[in-house]
């Protein structure tokens, strides 16, 4: 073990000499208290040292530990569930070893390795495997199978295949390969800043349906798509994320709470396993795996946790599951990585931050992705990024949130006035955008059907239009305008509040499917369609903005899943009373 001593210190930075036969991102111990660090840069024998723990007390002269391996975790079965800190401790045992408090230099392992884990094998001795073969699994819970793939960079024949039950350590199979007999665990560790390979990335064709209206609707994600959520303080930012975290149809979600407030993480922590996923009826805890990385934590943790995410994500990927990231927030991640650039006494780049943060962005987005993975045939899985942008004052011209606008596709800008009028989620329809939504149109077509391209559309174009008006209505009045405008502005008024406006605390409209919300968008763009005929009948507007069908019109979001014929039922209603006005003649929607 490579040995070096302290000869400066300067917050999580430390400055080792004697290490020369070091490289780049090997893990160290430094002290004697054991505290885990990282290796950022290399100038002779002289290595600089992010430490992921409080780095008060130590001084010039104690002794560094290279341990010759780069910073990874540890993927194998327990991890669904599991809540670890940055650098994948285990909370839940570090409570058990250390307190309330984490301690420093507290070694823990991420998984359990006394625990036995149930292995059903998938080949037969004699069958040829190459490195992503499934060669068995473990039912780690109710939902999830967890798949034991064979590691990277071994290919052979398979020796030895086992049942039973055994430890993560244990081996369960023995591949004959041109080297030499391998014994396979159950076990894999992977370096966390290098991406885990596959055969091939897939343009994305289906969207990650999310239940929330507007995400939805306006401005959908695709699955191994990548979206950013940046919004000032207070915009509902966590909110949105929680609600993606809890609701996205995606098999397996991993939520990085990177620098966020810890009575948020506490929200998170206490919330997750009391509420139940609409798509199985299980726990959401059965499908998620959390990283909890307060602010209060140093900070050279919040550049690994990022990273930790990312990795466990790719390992679920390779068995061929769905997998969401949600990252809160990547502002915070900057932050961090501005701090160690400062105190490395790098070349400061646009207000402070590394000159090299678009590309670090870039290697975390890019890792996102649908792909064809090793090993198994045509079997895709994918990766969602959502990350969430803390700009300052809510300028979305700071560098983290337009470096992150040059690599995602879908932009959910959360508006501070949206908010102030308690207009959640608050995603302004004028500034966000999706470039997803042209390439998921024959998606939409083939699995909803052709009207919700129509409506969507038609929803947009009125949301635009009552824009236009805005600026008329604040100068002259709403009276100064014409039947047909008034109409524009009341239908778009219709669609911001009882449609596109969401409560995240209602037990129905906290989620909405696609079939309700194409059923809560036909019923507004009817009445719209309808009242439009009607003024062509010379109907008076008064009349029509005056009929009582509109207040159930607004309440349709809280009609449940399962009593879907009242959507029917309500357009018989619409109809009916939009036909008295017009004295039983007929009207065309």
């Amino acid at each position: 073990m490579e040995t070096g001593k302290i000869i400066k210190v300067s917050g999580p930075l430390i400055v080792a000499e004697g290490m020369g036969n070091c490289k780049m991102f090997d893990v160290v111990q430094v002290s004697d208290k054991k505290l885990i660090g990282e290796v950022i840069e290399l100038r002779g024998d002289r290595a600089s040292i992010q430490v992921y723990e409080e780095t008060s007390g130590l001084g010039p002269g104690e002794n560094v530990y290279s341990t010759g391996e780069p910073l990874s975790v540890e993927l194998g079965p327990g991890l669904i569930e599991g809540i670890y800190d940055g650098i994948q401790r285990p909370l839940a045992r570090m409570l058990e070893v250390s307190g309330d408090r984490i301690g420093r230099g507290v070694s823990v392992s991420a998984l359990d390795h006394a625990k036995k884990w149930v292995f059903v094998p998938t080949v037969s001795v004699g069958d040829e495997v190459e490195a992503g073969s499934v060669i068995g699994t473990v039912q780690e819970n109710v939902l999830i199978l967890h798949k034991i793939m064979v590691p990277y960079g071994v290919s052979g024949t398979v020796k030895e295949i086992k049942a039973g039950a055994y430890t993560i350590d244990d081996a369960v199979a023995i591949i004959t390969t041109k080297k030499g007999d391998v014994k396979v665990t159950m076990l894999q560790k992977w370096p966390v800043r290098k991406g885990r390979p596959y055969k091939e990335k897939l343009a994305p064709s289906a969207p990650l349906i999310t239940g929330q209206r507007v995400i939805d609707t306006l401005f959908p994600v695709a699955k191994g798509g990548v979206a950013a959520v940046p919004g000032p303080f207070g915009s509902g930012k966590t909110v949105v994320q929680h609600q993606l975290a809890k609701w996205a149809d995606a098999d397996i979600i991993v939520y990085v709470g990177c620098g966020e407030r810890g009575n948020e993480m506490t929200d998170v922590l206490n919330e997750f396993p009391s509420l139940i996923d609409p798509h199985s009826g299980q726990p959401l805890m059965k499908r998620t795996v959390l990283i909890a990385n307060t602010s209060d934590m140093p900070v050279a943790a919040r550049e690994a946790s990022i990273y930790t995410g990312i990795t466990i994500a790719e390992y679920f990927r390779d068995m061929g599951y769905s997998v969401a990231i949600m990252a809160d927030s990547t502002s915070r991640w900057a932050e961090a990585l501005r701090e160690m650039s400062g105190r490395l006494e790098e070349m400061p780049g646009e207000e402070g931050y590394p000159a090299y943060l678009s590309s670090r962005l870039a290697e975390f987005y890019e890792r996102a992705g649908i792909v064809k993975v090793l090993g198994q045939d045509s079997t895709v899985g994918s990766i969602t990024a959502i990350g969430a942008v803390s700009p300052p004052g809510g300028d979305l011209s700071e560098p983290v949130s337009q470096a992150t606008l040059r690599i995602v596709k879908v932009f959910w800008g959360l508006s501070a006035s949206l908010a102030y009028k308690r207009h959640f989620p608050a995603v302004d329809w004028l500034q966000s955008y999706s470039l997803y939504a042209d390439r998921l149109k024959n998606w939409y077509d083939d699995n909803v059907g052709d009207e919700w391209i129509k409506l969507r559309a038609a929803c947009m174009r009125i949301l635009q239009e009552e824009a236009a008006l805005d600026e008329i209505v604040r100068l002259v009045g709403m009276d100064a305008l014409s039947p047909s405008n008034r109409l524009t502005m009341e239908t778009a008024k219709s669609i911001r509040e009882d449609y596109l406006h969401q409560n995240a605390f209602h037990e129905v409209d906290t989620y909405t499917s696609l079939e309700k919300q194409q059923y809560m968008l036909r019923i507004i763009m009817y009445f719209h369609n309808l009242a439009s005929d009607a003024l062509d009948k010379n109907v008076d507007i008064e009349d029509i903005l005056e009929l009582k069908v509109r207040e159930k019109i607004g309440r349709a979001k809280y009609i449940p899943e399962t009593e879907m014929a009242k959507f029917d039922d309500l357009l018989a209603e619409i109809k009916a009373e939009m036909l008295t006005l017009t004295d039983g003649g007929e009207i065309d929607a």
